[in-house]
């Protein structure tokens, strides 16, 4: 059993250190732990390489998103639930990669091979949803969606952010059409 406040210190580190590192991929294990509140000994308790650290990070954003999938299902109609839902695994991804510089090639495979069943699920409960609903086409594939949506994370944010216009056409695409 974990005490309250080793939970808290784990929670904390975690937090400091998505900010820590979405600001600066360089950001060192020490700057996190300051940043955190915690000494360097609790963070390598928790964390003893940074590479565990970033991996930690990643999957509670991962988890995060995927928690948010009942809730956006209760109170948005299925197509308006997976534009909120991909709008924010849009912006998670943007922050993987300022965290990507931390990990190895290895690591980014085992995260991906890691998130990829659960993402796709969360995605197929949508789509369900709306396939239930009448609301999107049948054949609407949960590996398409997906893999369509990678150029959304990829494409350039700020003001020219074209990701909102680009997830409204593949919206569209998703939509079930009226039977003439």
């Amino acid at each position: 059993m974990v005490r309250s406040d080793a939970l808290e210190n784990r929670a904390r580190i975690l937090a400091a250190a998505r900010q820590a590192l979405t600001a600066d991929g360089g950001a060192s294990m020490n700057q996190i732990a300051q940043r955190a509140g915690v000494g360097a000994g609790t963070l390598y308790r928790n964390f003893p390489t940074r590479e565990s650290l970033v991996l930690a990070v990643y999957q509670d954003e991962v988890d995060r998103i995927l928690g948010t999938v009942p809730g956006l299902l209760a109170d948005h109609p299925p197509l308006e639930a997976l534009r909120r839902w991909t709008t924010d695994l849009v912006e998670a991804m943007r922050r993987k990669h300022g965290l990507g510089d931390a990990l190895s090639p290895g690591a980014h495979q085992s995260i991906a091979e890691q998130t990829y069943g659960p993402v796709v699920a969360a995605i197929t409960r949508i789509l369900d949803a709306g396939k239930e609903d009448g609301s999107i086409r049948g054949d609407a594939d949960p590996g398409d969606f997906l893999q369509l949506t990678g150029a959304l994370w990829r494409a350039a944010s700020g003001p020219e952010d074209r990701s909102p216009r680009m997830l409204a056409l593949i919206l569209d695409g998703l939509r079930a059409q009226a039977r003439p």
